[in-house]
């Protein structure tokens, strides 16, 4: 499953406007925000990013795709609130004045069949092919570049991975890797652009030529 937050190489949503001089928040409420999220730590037990990404991700495309960064990282964070029963739904609405919502639950079945990999399998200058599979919880595995091929640019550090990570499982470091594909992989584009991707060994297969 591909969700509304995974937007790469997807057309039709205009430029980029830079704001010169921008600020860090535009507004206060925007401030407090980032305050909780940075004290989820303390409030939730076994807290991780990954976790948090995946709330945010859950939220509903009606609501994700017209709001503010802020409004997101609100969303998110509350969600996780709320789902840990630190925070109560009423007592949002009664504080917020009307109905404030929350992102959606948690699939049933989140992680995919991806076997834990624990030693690095793939070197520098390789051909590999990212899986075609398909989540219904958290992965950084992006869509545009699942079933596709690519070369190995970098063995980087073991991370916590992210898709087990989100959801409560054994937190199983894996090696990552920069992953170089080209524009004409990805999207079939003319030209020489190529993109990288950091991509952890799980998402990837041997593809020798």
């Amino acid at each position: 499953m591909r969700g509304i937050h995974d937007l790469g190489g997807m057309y039709g949503f205009g430029p980029i406007v830079c704001e010169a001089d921008e600020p860090v928040f535009h507004e206060e409420w925007q401030a407090t925000a980032f305050a909780v999220l940075m004290a989820a730590g303390t409030m939730l037990p076994d807290f991780t990013a990954d976790q948090y990404r995946h709330s945010v991700e859950r939220m509903a495309p009606a609501h994700y795709l017209p709001v503010h960064y802020y409004e997101r990282m609100l969303t998110g964070i509350t969600t996780l609130l709320v789902e840990q029963g630190i925070l109560d739904v009423a007592d949002l609405e009664v504080r917020a004045g009307g109905a404030f919502p929350l992102a959606l639950p948690v699939a049933a079945a989140p992680l995919a069949d991806l076997p834990p990999q624990p030693v690095a399998r793939f070197r520098v200058g390789q051909r590999v092919r990212v899986r075609d599979y398909h989540a219904k919880g958290h992965t950084r595995a992006p869509g545009f570049c699942r079933g596709k091929a690519g070369m190995i640019l970098r063995v980087a550090p073991k991370f916590a991975f992210p898709d087990t990570s989100a959801h409560g499982g054994e937190r199983r470091d894996e090696h990552t890797y920069h992953v170089e594909f080209t524009a004409r992989e990805l999207w079939d584009a003319d030209g020489n652009d190529t993109v990288v991707v950091d991509l952890w060994d799980s998402y990837l297969e041997g593809n020798e030529p």
